[in-house]
Parts: C-alpha cells; structure tokens; sequence
C-alpha cells in the first residue's frame, strides 16, 4: 500500500517550538519508559489530504491489522500506553441536529482549510464509517486498562490562529463528556500535531499533563525547515540515542511530559532506513533512562504504522518486550502519562 502520511505540521509550514525549561528538583526510584499514541484515525489529516480514499484505507488497515495486535502485545507485556485518542473515535456514530453535525462545537478557521470545517464528515454508525467512529475500540481499550487521553474532538490544531478559544473550549467541553459517558475520565492531553495552544483550558476541563516537544535543537523555529527534517533523518538513520526528559510544571500548574522521540514512518524516503535502526535507536533511549533515573518518552501515530503492519508493529513490539524486560529486572518502570504526572505531583508537595 503506498503511504500517504507526511510529518505532522510541515505539510502547512509549521514547527512550533516550546523553549526547554530547567528541570524541577523531582528525582526518579529508577527510570521510566512511556508510551504515547495519537490515536486518530482519518480525524487527523482530513483536513490536509488531497487522496480522502488512501487515508480511508489507512485507517482501515489500522482498524483491522495494526490495533488488535498491538494491544495484544502492550497486553501480554502488562505495559500500559497512553492512547491520546480524537475525541469523534469515541462516538458510536452520528447524526446532524438542526441542520448541524455537532452543532455544539464551535468550528476553527484555519487558513489552509476555507471549507466548513466538519465538511466531509459523514453521518451514520461505526458499521458505516468504521474510519470516523470508533467506540468499540475505546471501549476495548478502557476495558484493558490502558488510558485513555485526550487528542481533542476534531482535531483543529490549538495553537493556529484560526482556532479560537471558544474552539478549544468547545472542543475539550465535548470530549469530556463524551470520555464520561464510557466512564472514562480524562487526564493527559496531546495537542493536536503538537502546536502548543490555549493550555491554560486543560486545567479546567480536568487534565493534569500534556505532551510536549523533544528538546532537540532541529525543532528550533530558527533551524530551516528542510535542514531539520535532514538532521532527523540523520539521527534515525544513525541509531543516535534520544534525549530523555523529566516532567516540569508549566504556568497553569499542568505537567509537562516532553517526548524523547517519535516512531518514524517508512513511508518515501523513510523507507530507507531500516527498522533496525529505529528499534536500536529506542532501547538506547531506554537504556539511558535507566542509567540517568529520567524518562524515555516514545510516540507515534498507530496509523502510522498501517503502511507494512506486519513489519512495523513487530518491530514496535521488540522495544515494548525491552522495556518489560528492563522493568522485570528492576531497571526501569513503565508508566503512562497520566501516572507520571500523578507521581510527580506527588513528589512535588
């Protein structure tokens, strides 16, 4: 299957940059591995894709060869992920109410995107539009004690100019409660393609924790677009070993839980690297964070891994199977976001 998914953000010019802050005076029993999904489905490139069916066939992959086995293995190594899932996979299907789909929602205006913003979105149940609604495997996931998090209703992108604060409101306001009406409540937060916006409304809707940017200096806003993808590349290709973080309070009194690394695609070019050498360049993530008591913190986008599932969760499962390891021998404790947060909280008094 050819791939269609790009790097979040570079498609429509950003690179957002939240400056590193010193770490807190919070210290580690021992390291920690997380793990983080943006859990989207088609929600989340709708809006830039110009070929709507390959990324409907992308999300049906997901749906049928990349979720099932991946939470079974993140089950049968009892590692607990943070799945930041769209808040419009948590619905059962839906229907327009005068007129409107989601008529409570206030829409964005995002330049990139002059139609109305739920255009497109089709009516009916998770039968009919597995792609969009995807309560049966929320559900799946609660059910398997995973946590769930959020990655907002629709993924307008927060930190953008066209994205209001009635948007961001609006938008946590609906995933809320949609979360507690499958008895979830929701903690941990993932920006939608992690441009930073309107944080100080996670406090009031309940979160606690928010996924930050790597501290790398290639997602500087000063460092050329096309030089930045090189050096990441670079560094994939290279097996370099990932920062590791440590969570840090913001100005809202939110976690920030910064991301060591991404899980790179092999789609185009990126099919050039092996996936040995993603694999390697994690356990060496991991292994530090074990050396130094600090965090590795990887993330990707399941769907992401739809383009070869077979290969790509396989080779996701041999880092999950190394941090279990690690964690069994005493090494390493493996955490989901919200627990990190939980802990540091706690640390900090």
């Amino acid at each position: 299957m050819r791939s269609i998914i790009t790097a979040r953000g570079l498609a429509v010019g950003w690179r957002v940059y939240i400056p590193s802050v010193p770490d807190t005076q919070l210290s580690l029993e021992r390291g920690v591995f997380t793990l983080s999904f943006d859990f989207e489905l088609v929600w989340g490139m709708r809006d830039i894709t110009t070929d709507l069916a390959a990324l409907l066939a992308f999300a049906r992959v997901t749906r049928e060869q990349v979720f099932d086995p991946l939470l079974a293995r993140l089950q049968s190594r009892g590692v607990v992920a943070t799945w930041a899932t769209v808040g419009g996979l948590f619905r059962a299907g839906a229907e327009r109410s005068e007129g409107r789909l989601f008529p409570d929602l206030t829409p964005p205006r995002h330049a990139w995107h002059p139609a109305p913003w739920l255009d497109g979105v089709p009516t009916g149940t998770e039968a009919d539009h597995p792609e969009f609604y995807a309560r049966s495997l929320v559900a799946r996931l609660r059910d398997s004690g995973q946590e769930i998090g959020s990655h907002s209703f629709s993924h307008p992108v927060f930190g953008d100019p066209g994205c209001s604060r009635q948007t961001a409101e609006s938008e946590l306001r609906r995933c809320v409660a949609e979360a507690a009406e499958l008895g979830i409540t929701l903690r941990s937060f993932v920006f939608p393609r992690n441009v930073h916006g309107h944080a100080d409304l996670l406090q009031k809707y309940g979160f606690t924790c928010w996924r930050g940017l790597e501290p790398t200096w290639w997602r500087h806003p000063r460092v050329p677009g096309a030089v930045s993808r090189l050096a990441h590349f670079g560094e994939v290709l290279g097996a370099r070993r990932p920062p590791t973080v440590m969570p840090t309070r913001d100005e809202h009194g939110l976690w920030n839980i910064p991301s060591s690394c991404s899980f790179l695609p092999i789609d185009g070019v990126r099919r050039l690297i092996p996936l040995s050498r993603r694999v390697a360049r994690c356990i060496r993530g991991i292994e530090q964070a074990a050396q130094d008591r600090r965090i590795f913190h990887l993330y990707l986008h399941p769907i992401n891994l739809a383009s070869d599932p077979a290969r790509m969760v396989a080779a996701l499962g041999e880092v999950i199977d190394h941090a279990a390891r690690q964690r069994d021998l005493g090494r390493i404790d493996v955490q989901p976001m919200g627990e990190v947060a939980r802990l540091a909280e706690q640390a900090a008094g």
